[in-house]
């Protein structure tokens, strides 16, 4: 395989784009890569979206966004895997430079969710659970994630307070980033004062609906060196599922996906996780982010809680967590959500964070996933 790099990143601010349609909103994200990585063609493109049948209308976005970005007749393909659209498309891309197949791949990742009312979204969103199990019994993602939390409590004495540490430490840090949908700081009362949605979890520990795209140009990391481009390379990509069902699981505290992709994307890149300087995960709702945290191995099982707690995952600890603010302060468009990882990796990693720059980073590791960890899709990047 030839090793591959990120040339070129692109990202508008998300939030609630209601003059912005989901055409318009790629395009611009598109041509943001296109121009930071100063190429003039693309090769293919592959495009994330969960469900822009049901938000929008809109299906076929592979001739629709290459038909709008002035790209036809490229080769263009969208790939689903919920949530973990976005990470799957940029593994998809990946493979598509490392086996040769092209030079220049723009990935992109996109989704349009404020088009419909919160029980549409909450439809959109559920059809990623299992129907016949889960869905038909009421169960929304909410739902299915408070059982979770009940059960790392009760297995391992997370606190309601350790939960509600991971939204405030990922709101400061979702403060200092300009294309967050909420840049702001909350407390950990204000966590614990909010509207119950799913005993225990709040409204705040939450991420949101959100409309917004990401987008990165790949190509062979030769060719990025001949360009004198600041290029990352991704040296690491893992994989895996996992029951799509809670109830099939064998521990509902551990994210057995996200631990199997790690260990593939780890082994490839020939590192172990303390050779890792950040983490952008995926912290749709809190008790994700310490399960995964769990799971990837910067904390020990049942130990996620006390992680945040004592600093390890804040952006000075040992381990930063989500400098960008992650889905739950920076926001959860579902389908770009895993290439925004990317973009975020690939700025730390050129010094180009700003005031929530990770001291030092050389090498960031992504983890985008859907459903309760039915998938999970894991990247490790370093700066060439």
């Amino acid at each position: 395989m030839r090793d591959v790099a990120v040339i070129g990143v692109g990202m508008t601010k998300w939030g609630e784009l209601w003059e912005k349609s989901l055409r318009t909103n790629f395009v611009e994200t598109a041509l943001l890569a296109i121009e930071d990585a100063g190429v003039d063609r693309i090769d293919s493109m592959i495009v994330g979206c969960m469900s822009s049948g049901i938000f929008t209308g809109q299906e076929h976005l592979a001739s629709l966004l290459a038909d709008y970005l002035g790209k036809t007749p490229v080769p263009a393909a969208r790939v689903e895997s919920a949530c973990a659209s976005g990470g799957l498309a940029l593994r998809q891309g990946f493979i598509e430079v490392a086996s040769g197949m092209s030079d220049i791949v723009l990935v992109g990742g996109i989704e349009k969710m404020t088009d419909v009312n919160g029980h549409e979204a909450t439809f959109a969103l559920g059809t990623a659970a299992d129907q016949e199990y889960e869905g038909y019994h009421g169960l929304t993602f909410p739902a299915l994630y408070a059982m979770m939390a009940v059960a790392h409590m009760h297995q391992h004495g997370t606190t309601r307070e350790q939960l509600a540490m991971v939204a405030v430490k990922n709101h400061a840090n979702g403060s200092k980033n300009p294309l967050a949908q909420y840049p702001f700081k909350i407390s950990v009362d204000d966590v614990l004062c909010s509207v119950l949605v799913a005993d225990p979890l709040r409204i705040l520990d939450c991420s949101p609906i959100t409309d917004g795209a990401a987008a990165v140009i790949l190509c062979p990391a030769d060719m990025a060196r001949s360009m004198k481009k600041p290029a990352v390379r991704i040296i690491g990509t893992g994989q895996a599922t996992d029951t799509i069902a809670l109830s099939s699981r064998k521990d509902l505290t551990w994210m057995e996906s996200t631990h199997v992709a790690a260990g593939k994307a780890l082994e490839m890149a020939g590192l172990a996780v303390k050779d890792i300087d950040l983490f952008e995960v995926h912290d749709c709702f809190t008790i994700a982010e310490i399960m995964i945290t769990e799971a990837l191995g910067i904390a020990g099982k049942g130990r996620g809680g006390r992680a945040v707690e004592e600093g390890l995952t804040a952006v000075d600890g040992k381990f930063p967590v989500n400098p960008s603010g992650g889905l739950k302060a920076k926001g959860h468009p579902v389908g770009a959500t895993g290439v925004a990882q990317a973009v975020e990796v690939v700025k730390q990693l050129r010094g180009e964070a700003a005031d929530r720059q990770v001291k030092n980073a050389r090498r960031g590791l992504t983890q985008n996933m859907g459903g309760t960890g039915g998938s999970s899709v894991i990247h490790i990047f370093e700066a060439d």
